[in-house]
């Protein structure tokens, strides 16, 4: 395994002509198995399943991606995990990998003492906040993927303490009920850096995925 942690904003497209150079070396072999950590400037991008009703305010630059998923956020203050592993040899099974990346991310969370949960019909991993009110749930963390020869690439998007306001210009993920949310590890109240995430997530990854 490769991590790599790039320093600064990284510009989206960038980011995906490197995934899909290392992914495509993956398959052939001449690739480590990779995990990127990125911060990007903010922007927007929208999956495959994304309405073109679901972005309200195209405040920032808007990518298309061939990622699963609707419209999501990045921004500075979020870290975003690209995963670029060889299901070949890891099971080709996209179910059971998308558990994993959410069991990953659940378990980094752990590691603060914030208890992060999934929902059947809401891709992601979701914090209940009753001080908002009863069945109130906010989702602190993003996962869309891509695969291409059974190479994933794209990944995940942990919220650290990016700015929650620029969720505003879309409906996240296609999901418009208001006592659905976003919020950070900060937000939570929690005095965590990127470093401290970064830490956390390597952490994690070996313990769901080694």
């Amino acid at each position: 395994m490769r991590w790599t942690v790039s320093d600064g904003l990284t510009a989206y497209p960038d980011a995906v002509a490197t995934m899909e150079r290392i992914a495509a070396g993956i398959a052939a072999g001449t690739e480590p198995e990779t995990v990127w950590l990125v911060e990007h400037p903010a922007l927007y991008t929208s999956g495959t399943s994304a309405k073109a009703s679901d972005l309200l305010d195209a405040r920032f630059p808007v990518y298309e991606t061939g990622r699963g998923g609707q419209f999501t956020y990045h921004g500075p203050g979020q870290r975003v995990a690209y995963v670029m592993l060889d299901l070949n040899r890891r099971g080709r099974d996209v179910r059971a990998f998308v558990q994993n990346l959410e069991a990953w991310v659940t378990a980094a969370l752990a590691e603060f003492n914030v208890v992060g949960e999934t929902r059947e019909g809401r891709v992601g991993v979701w914090v209940k906040r009753p001080d908002k009110g009863d069945g109130y749930e906010d989702k602190i963390a993003a996962i869309g993927i891509r695969l291409r020869k059974w190479v994933s690439f794209h990944g995940i998007s942990l919220n650290v303490e990016p700015d929650l306001t620029h969720f505003s210009g879309i409906v996240p993920c296609g999901i418009a009920e208001q006592k659905f949310g976003v919020t950070s590890l900060v937000d939570l109240g929690l005095p965590v850096t990127m470093d401290d995430a970064d830490v956390a997530l390597k952490k994690s990854f070996g313990d769901v995925f080694e």
